[in-house]
């Protein structure tokens, strides 16, 4: 299937607060069925000089009556072509869910093709990349689980029907994107990465968080926090905490976001 959706960055990222001369941004990439609406409250937990944006895709808030995008290929595309238009600023990734895998892939294509190099990337509640390809994760869920996992994400959803209908439809093609989604390589990101991991998360162990150690070129570490997934929970302040002060230092000394070094390293 071929979609047709627009470049436009005011389309595919919602800035929640422009600044005029921010140090750095951090770029929030939803979970599953998920949209930038659920990071609206986080501007004025990170630092005063560091700006907002979450990713919007097809077939949620504004973009409802958008087809939802079927490849990881062409999401990450037009993704990477807005973000292109706020790369004069150091760029910190952050992807939670379905998000993470999305933001590891801007990283890679930002990188690769526009020799742009993300400051950071910071990903939580969901596997490592060449993780997505084994098949004992590729098992389909069902609707019902889908709707438990809405309503669990936003319990409104329950009191409003068609709400939920909505929400289910780019659920949906969101998870058919994963279970489409096999890397053939998982290249090395230039950015430092930090995991997050609920303790409880009953969908992503330990073990499959530690693995994204294997596609840091420049530090890993692994952070830990009780309860199950860290967003939206009580957990959500403590993880924008650690993420405000691991942006503390980004962009205070001059650097190169555009590189002239050659693509990323690649592994099997």
């Amino acid at each position: 299937m071929t979609e047709t959706v627009p470049a436009d960055s005011r389309v595919w990222l919602r800035r929640q607060c422009p600044l005029a001369e921010p140090r750095a941004r951090l770029v929030c990439f939803p979970h599953a069925g998920d949209a930038p609406m659920s990071y609206r409250g986080w501007q004025d937990r990170l630092p005063a000089d560091v700006e907002l944006s979450a990713v919007c895709y097809p077939g949620r808030q504004n973009r409802v009556n958008e087809r939802p995008i079927d490849r990881m290929e062409t999401l990450v595309d037009h993704v990477c072509r807005a973000l292109v238009t706020l790369a004069d600023r150091p760029l910190a990734l952050f992807g939670h869910g379905m998000g993470a895998v999305v933001a590891y892939e801007v990283a890679v294509r930002l990188a690769g093709r526009y020799r742009i190099s993300p400051a950071a990337l910071l990903v939580s509640a969901h596997a490592a990349p060449h993780l997505c390809a084994d098949d004992a994760r590729r098992i389909p869920v069902g609707d019902r689980q889908l709707a438990e996992q809405a309503a669990a994400a936003n319990p409104m959803l329950l009191r409003f029907p068609e709400l939920m209908d909505l929400a289910m439809i780019a659920l949906r093609a969101d998870h058919d994107l994963l279970h489409a989604y096999r890397p053939a390589f998982t290249p090395l990101v230039t950015a430092p990465v930090t995991a997050y991991l609920g303790t409880d998360d009953p969908r992503v162990s330990h073990g499959e968080m530690r693995a994204w150690s294997r596609v840091a070129g420049s530090g890993f570490e692994l952070r830990t926090f009780p309860g199950g997934r860290l967003c939206p929970t009580d957990a959500e302040a403590d993880l924008v905490a650690d993420i405000a002060e691991r942006l503390a230092g980004v962009g205070d000394v001059d650097q190169a976001f555009r590189e002239d070094s050659p693509a990323p390293s690649r592994h099997a």
